[in-house]
């Protein structure tokens, strides 16, 4: 293990998370500012997005954006008001409701991308270049992998 001093680590932590945090408040605040998303429709749209079928159960969707059950379904329900997402029964387990994006939901998820695209390259890749990004993000997934919750 290499020999790093107590505030040199802190530090470095301190730097991580400062980074993150400037980074997804300029995101955030592009994503609200263009397409009027809060940062939770905003989430669950690119989660559903990337999933099969755009479609995931909601409570894995809940789970997986860090939300109580109820803090999910008021967003849900304001999702699915706007017309973005709608709840479909599973066809195999009855106790089992997804999530699923509309048309309009996938236009706007696919839009949501885009500018997701367009604001990293700008403040991430921009000022680290391919090389260190590409790092930044395999340490992240090491990290990931190494410390995320066991199911």
């Amino acid at each position: 293990m290499p020999d790093v001093g107590d505030d040199e680590i802190v530090t470095w932590w301190g730097l991580v998370i400062e980074g993150y945090q400037a980074t997804q408040e300029r995101l955030l605040a592009e994503v609200m500012s263009r397409l009027g998303l809060a940062p939770g429709p905003f989430d669950i749209l690119l989660r559903l997005l990337r999933s099969p079928g755009h479609r995931l159960p909601m409570t894995r969707l809940a789970r997986e954006a860090a939300l109580s059950s109820g803090g999910f379904t008021k967003i849900a329900d304001r999702m699915t008001e706007a017309g973005l997402i709608r709840r479909e029964p599973s066809e195999t387990d009855r106790r089992v409701t997804h999530a699923v994006l509309t048309p309009h939901g996938l236009d706007m998820a696919r839009r949501a991308r885009e500018l997701t695209a367009e604001v990293l390259r700008a403040r991430v890749l921009g000022p680290l270049g391919e090389r260190r990004s590409t790092e930044l993000a395999e340490a992240m997934r090491t990290l990931r992998a190494t410390n995320g919750a066991t199911e």
